[in-house]
């Protein structure tokens, strides 16, 4: 197991931090932060989970570094359909639900498809996307450039996500993977002229469908497996499309 030390100095150097910067920000000395980083001095409960909220650190990371200090984890990682649960899986099913006609999904941390709505099931089905699968599987394959009108475009905006995300949870060897073969399709050109949002346009049973999605996450979170959901709804970026997303709603058999 990485010690504690170890796992503080990797975690300041993610977030590019010196030892000065990360004393400023959580408003003790520098030499503590230097002691802490040699082993001098052992952190208590409280001041780990102190730097770790200053240094956004993933809910995972800080249960490993109170591990590594010899302490309990602080936060739970209950399973989603776990009792204490409810409340959570049926504020996502309500969100779902009345988001239809249009899709949405949750994802985990690897773009793992958790939940996905009828519009959602029914639009990636031909895909070969269902809950369980990875959204990372289909990004990467190489027909999304068959499918996908502008996909240099999305292949590039979808390439800076995934970097952030990785980047925010210290590495993820998934997302990475991902990255690298995207770059390989991404492409915005320097001079074009972007709308207020990039639209994914799919080819879509004969017809062009074009859309744009929204990210929604939990607040006020202290369990490892909340803290890795994302809520993920698309929305018609213009009206032919919102009109061939309430008939593929009203006519499931269209596909």
């Amino acid at each position: 197991m990485t010690s504690y030390p170890n796992l503080l100095k990797e975690w300041r150097n993610h977030r590019r931090m010196s030892q000065l910067s990360l004393a400023v920000e959580a408003d003790v000395s520098a030499r503590h932060i230097s002691f802490l980083e040699t082993g001098r001095s052992r952190p208590s409960p409280e001041m780990i989970v102190h730097l770790s909220e200053v240094m956004e650190v993933p809910m995972d990371a800080r249960n490993q570094m109170m591990r590594a200090a010899g302490f309990a984890p602080r936060y739970t990682a209950i399973p989603l359909d776990d009792t204490a649960m409810a409340p959570i899986r049926d504020a996502v099913a309500w969100t779902l639900e009345r988001h239809a006609p249009y899709p949405g999904l949750v994802l985990d941390r690897l773009w793992r498809i958790i939940k996905l709505n009828d519009p959602a099931a029914m639009l990636f089905a031909p895909l070969g996307l269902g809950e369980g699968l990875s959204l990372l599987d289909l990004l990467t394959n190489p027909m999304m450039a068959d499918v996908v009108e502008n996909w240099p475009e999305v292949a590039h905006y979808t390439m800076l996500r995934l970097r952030a995300e990785s980047a925010a949870a210290g590495g993820i060897l998934e997302l990475e993977a991902a990255i690298k073969t995207l770059a390989a399709h991404a492409y915005t050109s320097s001079n074009a002229v972007m709308g207020p949002s990039i639209p994914t346009v799919y080819r879509f049973a004969g017809q062009r469908l074009s859309m744009f999605g929204t990210i929604a996450q939990f607040s006020t979170v202290a369990d490892e497996t909340l803290d890795d959901l994302k809520v993920e709804l698309f929305f018609p970026a213009d009206d032919e499309s919102a009109a061939l997303l309430t008939a593929l709603a009203n006519q499931p058999d269209i596909t």
